[in-house]
């Protein structure tokens, strides 16, 4: 019978417990390692922004000035509330333009993944199709519609042939009745293919045999989709208003290629609103303030969405 020494058997489980320490201390400094990149990105382009714009809109900053800048308190928070008006037909804009887009929008996404959902022929051509926008650019898409909507641009001349000339025309863009609108209706258009896949997604993952147990129970289609589709489609709808939620509240873009905010600021957004005042008036103590009421009206509807769309027991 042999017998092991003490001093080996004491031995032995420290070797392996610093065995196990250094390799897990490798595996530490490997995920550290991978994880290094995007966490300095984020520091750079997340973090240390929104901390500066914070601090800004405390102070009088501008982009150019030879002063440095100084601390105001809550100054530029009154001036948005109460001496600025643009900021509040942008703000009047930013919603309206919400409340039409994120329903119209999830909606017609819907509709459209429900149709290219079936198994039929031509199903995948109608899915690229109606997907080709997204992946355009939105300035690319911005620029082709500014065409489209001038007095003699393709929409007026459709709507003149269609109605045998009875159609007056209209400059749609520079009309403050109609250029919010206009640009609603781009919009929709242009992001309504990435929610219908998003949908499209969440169709799939509903099991076929729950359609197969409706259609026993003689269901009409109706009501297959109120009892079988839109229960198992609850996560895929409250990812699809939020994200339309918070893309619709920073319209930009659009807005600064096809009308500058105009015409009388019936265009101007909170978004934009903000860039003008800190690049183009160079106010960027004034712009971080806006921002900043950007951000926690952003978050406390994307809360209130959240609370009401979650699952109840």
């Amino acid at each position: 019978m042999t017998v092991t020494p003490p001093t080996v058997a004491a031995e032995t489980p420290r070797r392996a417990t610093r065995r196990i320490r250094s390799a897990r201390g490798r595996e530490t400094w490997a995920g550290l390692g991978m994880i290094a990149p995007a966490a300095l990105l984020l520091l750079l382009f997340l973090v240390i922004p929104v901390i500066l714009a914070f601090t800004l809109s405390f102070t009088n900053a501008r982009l150019i000035s030879p002063n440095p800048p100084r601390f105001v308190g809550f100054d530029n928070f009154i001036r948005v509330f109460t001496t600025d008006p643009v900021f509040l037909q942008s703000a009047w804009n930013t919603f309206v333009f919400a409340l039409v887009v994120v329903p119209v929008q999830a909606g017609l996404g819907l509709l459209l993944a429900v149709l290219v959902n079936r198994r039929m022929r031509g199903t995948t051509f109608f899915r690229v199709v109606f997907f080709i926008p997204v992946v355009t650019s939105i300035v690319v898409v911005s620029i082709l519609w500014k065409f489209m909507y001038q007095k003699d641009g393709l929409i007026n001349s459709m709507i003149d042939t269609l109605t045998f000339g009875a159609w007056a025309g209209v400059d749609w863009l520079n009309n403050p009745d109609t250029a919010l609108g206009a640009i609603i209706a781009l919009s929709i258009w242009q992001a309504v293919g990435f929610h219908m896949i998003i949908w499209l997604s969440g169709l799939q993952t509903i099991p076929e045999e729950l359609y197969e147990a409706a259609k026993m129970d003689g269901a009409s289609p109706w009501r297959q989709f109120t009892n079988v589709t839109w229960p198992g489609l609850r996560p895929t709808m409250v990812f699809v208003l939020v994200t339309i939620t918070i893309a619709a509240l920073g319209l930009f873009v659009q807005v600064d290629v096809m009308t500058q905010g105009g015409p009388v600021n019936s265009t101007s957004t909170i978004v934009f609103h903000a860039v003008r005042k800190g690049y183009e008036q160079q106010e960027i103590g004034y712009a971080a303030a806006i921002s900043l009421i950007f951000f926690v009206a952003v978050l406390i509807i994307a809360l209130i969405q959240r609370w009401l769309t979650r699952e109840k027991d």
